[in-house]
């Protein structure tokens, strides 16, 4: 029966956070809270770098992106995970389960190419800044935006389609709050070592090209600001990166805790926290760190606050 597409299984249960009864109302209103500030941040986020012309550049294009994806793969597992709170019995179908791995490994993958390309426009705008318009043109950041959702389609097909060769005959009980495909292959009655394989080298290849942009652009940027004579000159162009700096390393040491280990070292209750804080807090904290720590965003936060006063 290798090889073979037969599931015997048609519905998963899911554990959750934890299986303490007392403890779902409180985590219930906690996690609407966070999804809730996260859609609000995020949303917010995109009017106004639509709204406000000064923020209309290949950064913000690409952070106004950033901000979409955050929407979308906390939207993958926020509501179901929200209804899971408020239920005795927390089951999915089998290709809910699917769907859900999918679309969430298209847009967490999107994400970090997207911290790439952000890292190699920060670079641009440094080291070249006279050339930063004639190289950063809309073209090109349409299609650096377009690379990345494509990449994440394709990992995330890849590993979906590996998945649908498995048999699952028992148990059907998923030791996490969402169904995620490290937590689906640990049930496969099905020799899934080729799986594992997969996901931890293609995750590892995704993580190192991506980091490798991202540390090479920063080597770059940071030679070009030593150059500058000035410390407030300094303080003036690095303060660009800040944001930015602070998100990939949000994104990537929580990252790192869930897909780019052994399976022999793998631990759902640690995947659990790293997912929490992956899924659902950086998204949360992404808008917060672009509009706390960027001089544009609260520029234009303040005029946008200032026009709606004047015509009111």
């Amino acid at each position: 029966m290798a090889g073979s597409n037969h599931t015997s299984v048609i519905e998963f249960l899911l554990v959750g956070l934890t299986d303490g009864p007392e403890l779902q109302m409180p985590l219930f209103v906690l996690f609407l809270i966070i999804y809730l500030v996260t859609l609000v941040g995020n949303v917010c986020m995109i009017l106004l770098i639509q709204i406000d012309a000064t923020l209309h550049t290949p950064m913000y294009f690409f952070l106004c992106n950033l901000a979409l994806c955050d929407i979308c793969y906390s939207t993958v597992l926020a509501p179901k995970m929200l209804i899971n709170f408020l239920l005795e019995r927390k089951s999915s179908s089998f290709t809910g389960c699917v769907f859900q791995s999918l679309f969430f490994g298209i847009y967490v993958t999107t994400e970090g190419f997207l911290l790439a390309v952000m890292a190699y426009d920060r670079y641009r705008a440094i080291v070249n800044p006279l050339l930063y318009t004639a190289i950063m043109t809309q073209k090109i950041c349409f299609q650096l935006v377009l690379v990345s959702y494509l990449g994440g389609l394709a990992n995330s097909l890849t590993h979906t389609t590996v998945l649908l060769r498995l048999n699952f005959c028992g148990p059907n009980v998923i030791n996490h709050f969402f169904r995620d495909i490290p937590a689906l292959l640990k049930l496969s009655c099905s020799d899934s070592h080729f799986n594992e394989l997969l996901l931890l080298s293609l995750s590892g290849v995704i993580a190192i090209a991506t980091l490798l942009i991202i540390v090479i652009s920063y080597i770059r940027i940071v030679t070009a600001i030593l150059r500058i004579g000035s410390v407030k000159g300094r303080y003036k162009t690095f303060s660009t990166c800040a944001s930015h700096l602070t998100a990939v390393i949000l994104f990537y040491s929580s990252l790192s805790f869930s897909y780019i280990q052994p399976s022999s070292q793998y631990s759902l209750e640690q995947e659990k926290a790293s997912a929490v804080v992956n899924t659902l807090v950086i998204p949360m904290l992404n808008p917060l760190i672009y509009s706390l720590r960027n001089k544009d965003v609260k520029e234009a936060m303040k005029r946008s606050i200032k026009w709606k006063n004047c015509h009111h």
